[in-house]
């Protein structure tokens, strides 16, 4: 879940049910949202996972975890 800006908080407090989104956020489940777009955006950026140039069924699969192992070397 985004975390919601301060000025509009108190207008969904106020609309209640038919405001929308609830207005808390829970801070550990946001931590790990932010960990899996980092390690997608990271895998985005090799060519050939982000346009999956690879056409064979097998070969693209294999990619995505080299790609994998390599982010875990690099980060971990």
């Amino acid at each position: 879940m985004i975390p919601i800006p301060a000025d509009q908080r108190g207008h969904r407090l106020r609309r209640g049910s038919k405001g929308g989104r609830p207005p808390a956020l829970h801070r550990e489940t946001y931590k790990q949202r932010n960990t899996v777009e980092q390690c997608i955006s990271r895998l985005q950026q090799r060519r050939g996972i982000a346009t999956r140039y690879e056409k064979i069924a097998t070969i693209y699969p294999a990619g995505r975890h080299i790609a994998g192992i390599f982010l875990t070397l690099l980060v971990g």
